[in-house]
């Protein structure tokens, strides 16, 4: 009889591990998010569970805003293969995302042709991040000093790395990890 309920023991043990590995993993993205001009609220998990998940704080007057380009040119290459890119344009550093949602949307668009995923205006830095840079933040070690920080997020929902500003959307360094993903 002990051995069987070792067994059990041992099972539920386990089951308790998974579940609790799963439910960290689950949370990182597990949060909601209205699209930009838009009053559509997607739940990011729900939306983007099993894929690779690029996170990125934008704005439209920064010297990295040419970045737009090269994220839309990595969603490009690598949607069909599971990359989704997120875009979260903030006014945080240096007041270089001044304009309105319908503003952001129509610049990205006409100016950098962007389809990838945007939503709306938020707040990434530290003591006034909205939930989930806040997560993202914890998880990394470290919160956006800038506009156009990276967090790359594996498709089991946890967090692979993050990225300075500095750091080029077609950098060996950035393509390499998101490749080593899909």
């Amino acid at each position: 009889m002990k051995p069987v309920h070792y067994r059990v023991a041992g099972a539920l043990l386990a089951g308790l591990l998974w579940s609790n590995a799963g439910h960290s993993a689950a949370s990182l993205l597990n949060f909601d998010a209205r699209k930009l001009g838009s009053d559509e609220v997607v739940n990011l998990q729900q939306a983007y569970a099993g894929r690779v998940v690029l996170v990125v704080n934008t704005a439209s007057r920064c010297a990295f805003t040419d970045q737009y380009a090269g994220l839309e040119a990595l969603y490009d290459a690598y949607r069909e293969r599971g990359l989704v890119v997120l875009g979260f344009p903030s006014n945080d550093f240096g007041n270089q995302e001044p304009g309105s949602e319908r503003q952001i949307k129509n610049f990205c668009r006409l100016t950098y042709s962007v389809e990838f995923p945007m939503f709306a205006k938020t707040t990434v830095r530290e003591g006034v991040a909205d939930p989930l840079f806040r997560r993202l933040a914890e998880a990394a070690g470290r919160y956006p000093q800038w506009n156009f920080h990276k967090y790359l997020i594996g498709r089991d929902g946890r967090l692979v790395g993050d990225y300075v500003s500095a750091t080029a959307p077609q950098s060996t360094q950035l393509v390499g990890a998101i490749e080593a993903q899909l």
